[in-house]
């Protein structure tokens, strides 16, 4: 003989609506990318042509935040340090005298470096440094007297700091007139174009697509 038991009755589980689980896949997606915008990866532009010819002016690129170490949102302090950014790396930091700006430099010198420019040519610890990387659009050289754009330093680089330049050096307002950067106030290494635009002639510029900076 059968006897009825409540619990060999069948427990149904509400399903969840579909609008529902839609807004949770929004919810975790956007999470997700705030946690890699903040921690890992961010997007930038490139506004400006400080830093031809290894950036132009609609460049879209990735540059990695983990690499530096990750940091306390707001307060930008490091509680797990990975390695800090070495000579030649392409830097995004907040500007100096504008934290509200993002700037893109290269790094010329780190702490304990002498940085100096004699007539163009950047010395750093009193050696004449290789910069296949970078242009000059203007042969006139200004005397160190005048302006430092030419001609600067001996600098020494303080500590927990960089001394850094746009390769586009006769048209990049850098380290030579504003000073160091604060490793605190430093973004990320940028790595890689994911896209570019050239505004001027209404195009794509394939071939700068995926390029690795160095």
């Amino acid at each position: 003989m059968k006897t009825s038991n409540s619990s060999d009755k069948e427990i149904k589980i509400p399903k969840k609506s579909r609008v529902r689980e839609n807004i949770e896949a929004i919810l975790v997606a956007i999470l997700l990318a705030l946690l890699i915008r903040t921690f890992f990866v961010q997007a930038f532009k490139i506004p400006s042509g400080s830093m031809k010819q290894t950036l132009q002016i609609g460049d879209h690129i990735l540059v990695n935040k983990f690499l530096y170490g990750i940091r306390i949102p707001l307060l930008r302090k490091v509680i797990i340090q990975v390695k800090k950014p070495t000579r030649g790396d392409i830097i995004v930091f907040k500007f100096p005298v504008d934290p509200d700006k993002d700037f893109i430099k290269r790094v010329i010198g780190v702490a304990g470096d002498m940085v100096e420019s004699r007539n163009k040519k950047i010395f750093v610890n009193n050696q004449l440094i290789n910069e296949d990387y970078s242009i000059r659009t203007d042969s006139h050289i200004i005397p160190g007297g005048l302006q430092k754009r030419d001609n600067f330093g001996p600098l020494k680089v303080p500590e927990n700091s960089l001394f850094v330049m746009g390769d586009n050096r006769d048209q990049s307002f850098d380290s030579r007139f504003w000073g160091f950067v604060d490793l605190k106030v430093v973004s990320g290494k940028a790595f890689m174009i994911y896209w570019s635009w050239d505004q001027e002639n209404f195009g794509v510029r394939w071939k700068r697509i995926g390029r690795i900076l160095k």
